[in-house]
Formats: structure tokens, sequence, C-alpha cells
């Protein structure tokens, strides 16, 4: 099915209703993300398919510590992204997106062929990963749909920024075949949502809200960035929120302090260990599961 989805309009102007963004894009044009476009006021969807890495990955590197612990996990990968974090650790396929410049390197692959590997490689799952899947909300329904008829898991590894405000949303849509996911919260700030990373911290909020809702296994990953996100408030902030999701056991959702290393166009020192283990012992008296990584 590659025919584009929340892609309206037509003539000189096709409106995005996929992310926050709402991107009215222009003949020719392609939205802030790189991948939805519009030729000739019709949408297209050129990314449909195109796989910039797959490999086989511990489930624990998603990261993931409890659902399918110990399992493989076959990872697809992307092209583009909706936000534009300048600390991004993998911004040589989230933020390239134009081929005829040779970047990003990948492959055209159809679903069947990724159903295939993953029964070659006998993976229980497959990770939309790397870069930021929900662009490519069309390959993914595809793909997903296909892995539930053969008894595989979806597991969506995203930034979240996906209109997620009423059950029939695309959120909605990715959510009932998603069987789990990490989700970035980056930080507590919607002002350095806005300003520093291009997103809207309630539609991410609202995203991890409707996953863990539909009953979807949720994780939720914090990388901890220095002069940006790693004040006290602000991470106990990360840490009351996730508290307050589960209404039954306050303490369900894991959380994933991840540190910091310089990439792309941020070079503040790396995140002090001490500092991310301090906080997770403070984290832990709200949360049963707070795990450190990168350290």
């Amino acid at each position: 099915m590659n025919k584009p989805l929340f892609l309206t309009g037509g003539s000189d102007i096709i409106s995005c209703e996929l992310c926050p963004h709402f991107c009215k894009i222009k003949n020719g044009s392609f939205g802030l993300c790189g991948a939805r476009g519009n030729k000739g006021g019709i949408g297209i969807i050129p990314f449909y398919g195109f796989i910039t890495a797959l490999a086989m990955d511990p489930i624990e590197k998603k990261p993931l510590y409890h659902f399918k612990p110990g399992s493989q996990i076959l990872s697809l990968g992307f092209a583009g992204c909706n936000l534009r974090c300048p600390f991004c650790q993998n911004w040589h396929i989230s933020q390239l997106t134009d081929i005829s410049k040779g970047a990003p390197s990948g492959k055209y692959m159809k679903p069947g062929e990724i159903i295939s590997a993953a029964l070659k490689h006998n993976s229980p799952s497959i990770a939309y990963t790397y870069s930021e899947p929900l662009i490519h909300i069309e390959f993914l329904l595809d793909c997903m749909t296909l892995a539930r008829k053969h008894g595989i898991a979806n597991v969506l590894v995203s930034n979240g920024s996906i209109c997620a405000n009423n059950e029939n949303s695309p959120a909605a849509e990715i959510l009932a075949l998603t069987s789990a996911a990490n989700i970035d919260l980056k930080c507590f700030s919607e002002e350095t949502y806005k300003k520093c990373l291009g997103g809207n911290l309630e539609t991410t909020l609202d995203f991890i809200k409707l996953a863990y809702s539909m009953g979807v296994h949720l994780e939720v990953t914090t990388l901890v960035v220095p002069d940006l996100n790693d004040s006290d408030e602000e991470l106990d902030k990360i840490a009351a929120f996730l508290a307050s999701v589960e209404n039954t056991d306050k303490r369900a959702i894991p959380w994933h302090l991840t540190a910091y290393h310089p990439d792309y166009r941020w070079n503040a020192p790396r995140t002090d260990p001490a500092f991310l283990r301090r906080t997770a012992l403070r984290a832990k008296n709200i949360l049963r599961y707070v795990h450190t990584g990168n350290v």
C-alpha cells in the first residue's frame, strides 16, 4: 500500500496531517521530515520501503529490558525525521533525505521481504527503529499487518511525534498493531521541544498515554544531555509523569536514562555516569524499573 495517507488537498498545496507540524507542502517540495511530498498536486512517499539499515540486534539494545528479554530482534532503519535534535546520535540517516546526493544509502524492500528476513533468522519480533519510523506510516502499517499474520511481534522505537489526540488518529492506527514500544521523552520542557528540537511536548505525552491505554508494552528513554535537560527538577518531572500514567500500579513503566556523547551539532561534555546513577536512585522512589545506559 504505497498510497499516501494523511496527505490531503491538491493543486499547489498539500496538507500533511500526520504529525503536529501539519506541513503545508508546495508542489515540488517535501514536508519538514523530508519523506512526504507533493508532486503535481498529488501526495508522494518516495521512501516507501527504503531501508537504511537491516540488522539482528539484542532486544535490550532498543532498549527494551522487559519484553522478550534475551531475544534477538530484526531491526529496520529508515530515512528522515520530523524532529531536528542537534545532538542526534543517528543524524546521518535522520537528517539526510536527498538520495540524489548519495545520502542516505539504503535499498528498497517489500513488506514480504522484511517478514521473510525475520523468519529466516528466527526473529520473534521486528523493530522499526534507528531513525524515525512513524513518518513512514504507510510502510509500517503494511509490514506490521503482515508480521501479525505470521505471529511476529511489532516493536516501535520512536520519538512519539505523531497526532494521538483521538481514537481515529494516526497514532491509534499504528498502536493497534504494536506489541511493544520504546518512546523517546527527550525533556519535560515545552520551550525546549519547540525551540531546540522542533517538536511538541504535549504530542509526545499524548502518544505515551495512548500507547499505555491500548495495552502496548511500554518503556521510555530519556537521553540526558548536559545543559539541555539535565536539571534535577526536569528529570524528576519526567519520573513523576511516568508514575502518573498508570492508574493501578504507579510504578509500572520502565525508564531508561541514557548517557549522551558529543555528536552532530552538540559539543557539550559527555553525560557524567555518576549523575545518571544518582538520578536513577532518586527515581526509584516512585518508579519500579529505572535503568542507565551508555555508561
